[in-house]
C-alpha cells in the first residue's frame, strides 16, 4: 500500500484544535475499540501535542468497510497514513491489540529512516511471549463473556442486543488478528519502549510485559498499576504525565 492511496481523513481523527510546535501522539485503539477511546486523552495533551487517534476499518464512521484482520496488513496501512504526519516527532501508544499493532508501526518507521521518541506498549505482552488462542472462533455468547471478562470495549453497554449486533463482528474481526500475529525475526528497535500493565491483568502477567525490555535497545520502562487489562481507564493523570514526560 503506498502512501498515495491512503486517505489520511479516514484513518486519523484529531478531537480538537492542536499547537503549532510538539511532537504528535499516534493513539491505537484495542480489539473492537474505536478512535473515541482516546478522546479524553486528545483534550487532555492538547496545549502540549498534537493528538491523532487511529481509527480502524469496519466501526463507527467506517462501518460499511471491510475489516481487517491481519496484523501486518494493518500495520502497513497505518504506517502508510503515520508517514504522511511525521514531519514532527512522533509518539506511539497503543493499548492491547493496539500495542502490538504500533511495534510493527514502529518497526517499519526505522526501516523508513523514522524513529519515534517512544512508544507505549500498553495492556499486551511482549511480541516474543506467544499464547495460544482461539477467542475469534467463539460463537458470539463465547466472544460475549471474553469482553465482559476483560470489562472494556464499552463493557456497560453489552447488555443492548442492538449494540452487540454492531460491534460483534469488529470484536470478531481484532481478535481473529491478534490471535493470529506471529511476529517477523527482526533485530529489536531502536525506539524506547514503555511497557504499562495492570497488576491482575488476566492477558498480561509480570514477565510478559518486562519481556518487551528485549524489543528495543533505545531504553526500557516498565509501569505495573493496580487494575485489570483496562487499568488505564483509573490511572488517566499518571499515564499522561509519563507521556508529557517523554515529549518534553
Amino acid at each position: 500500500m503506498t502512501t498515495s492511496s491512503i486517505d489520511t481523513d479516514l484513518w486519523l481523527r484529531r478531537f480538537g484544535s492542536a499547537p503549532e510546535t510538539g511532537p504528535r501522539l499516534i493513539c491505537l485503539p484495542h480489539a473492537g475499540g474505536s478512535a473515541t477511546y482516546y478522546f479524553q486523552t486528545s483534550r487532555a495533551l492538547a496545549s502540549s501535542m498534537d493528538v491523532l487517534a487511529v481509527q480502524y476499518p469496519g466501526r463507527q464512521d467506517r462501518r460499511a468497510e471491510p475489516f481487517i484482520d491481519d496484523i501486518d496488513r494493518l500495520a502497513d496501512a497505518v504506517t502508510a497514513t503515520v508517514e504522511t504526519v511525521a514531519d514532527r516527532p512522533l509518539i506511539l501508544f497503543g493499548h492491547s491489540m493496539g500495542a502490538t499493532i504500533g511495534y510493527e508501526v514502529t518497526a517499519r518507521l526505522e526501516e523508513k529512516g523514522i524513529e519515534p521518541l517512544a512508544l507505549f506498549a500498553s495492556g499486551r505482552r511482549a511480541p516474543s511471549c506467544i499464547r495460544s488462542e482461539n477467542v475469534h472462533r467463539r460463537d458470539d455468547a463465547g466472544i460475549i463473556a471474553e469482553l465482559r471478562r476483560l470489562q472494556g470495549t464499552g463493557s456497560d453497554l453489552l447488555g443492548d442486543d442492538e449494540i452487540i449486533q454492531m460491534i460483534l463482528p469488529a470484536v470478531r474481526a481484532d481478535y481473529r488478528a491478534v490471535e493470529s500475529y506471529r511476529p517477523a525475526q527482526r533485530p529489536p528497535l531502536r525506539t524506547p519502549i514503555v511497557a504499562m500493565t495492570g497488576d491482575v491483568d488476566p492477558q498480561v502477567s509480570a514477565d510478559e510485559a518486562a519481556a518487551w525490555e528485549r524489543h528495543t535497545t533505545g531504553g526500557f520502562t516498565l509501569h505495573t498499576y493496580s487494575g485489570g487489562h483496562f487499568y488505564l481507564d483509573h490511572h488517566a493523570g499518571a499515564i499522561l504525565a509519563e507521556i508529557r514526560a517523554v515529549a518534553s
